[in-house]
């Protein structure tokens, strides 16, 4: 019984081949990358660990700051996080927005007022009165927010990939006077160890 299986299976298995379809080989072009991500060595896992070690303690501490600062303070340093601000402060007794010469105030709520959905005309009005301060304050030599100003008139946070709205951030941010050390230290590792994430993925995608 045996020899019988074999003989039919046979017959089957060189017709098979004979109706297999034979494709050319394709020319792909190389890489535009080439082997960056190939070749590119391995993060130490120790450093590593010493990184996400310091990424807590540091988070640790800046909540201890944040909790210890004056009311100002508090409002730079969430300023810093999130960017965004409240709007009510800006309207007079009246309902209408005020003159203002705070950049800072003025800035966060431009930003809030891109957050607006259709049918809130208090935040579209609000966008109006602080596009055209920004714009008179950024051509302004004295501004010292010019470089902020600048870009977010070009594309607000709300409009940008937070990723590299945080690298364009930490360079600025570094600047300012107000720059907490902690927080800055923060946002650096942070992105680092981001980076060498996506770095670690493209590696093994490209191999």
């Amino acid at each position: 019984m045996s020899t019988q299986v074999s003989q039919e299976v046979v017959p089957k298995t060189l017709q098979a081949r004979d109706n297999e379809i034979i494709r050319r080989t394709a020319n792909y072009h190389p890489s535009i990358w080439g082997d960056q991500f190939i070749s590119r060595l391995p993060k130490d896992k120790v450093q590593e660990a010493i990184e996400l070690q310091e990424i807590e303690k540091l988070r640790e501490q800046f909540k201890r700051e944040l909790l210890a600062s004056n009311s100002s303070q508090k409002l730079d340093l969430i300023d810093a996080i999130q960017r965004l601000d409240i709007f009510n402060k800006f309207k007079d007794d009246k309902g209408y927005f005020k003159q203002s010469n705070d950049v800072r105030g003025i800035l966060g709520l431009y930003e809030a007022a891109h957050l607006a959905v259709h049918g809130e005309d208090i935040l579209d009005e609000a966008l109006a009165f602080t596009t055209i301060h920004l714009k008179s304050m950024a051509s302004s030599p004295n501004c010292p927010l010019t470089p902020k100003v600048s870009h977010a008139l070009k594309q607000p946070i709300r409009r940008g990939v937070p990723r590299l709205e945080s690298r364009r951030y930490i360079s600025i941010y570094q600047d300012e006077p107000s720059c907490n050390k902690t927080l800055l230290r923060l946002a650096k590792l942070n992105f680092n160890l981001v980076q060498e994430l996506h770095k670690e993925e493209l590696s093994e995608i490209t191999r």
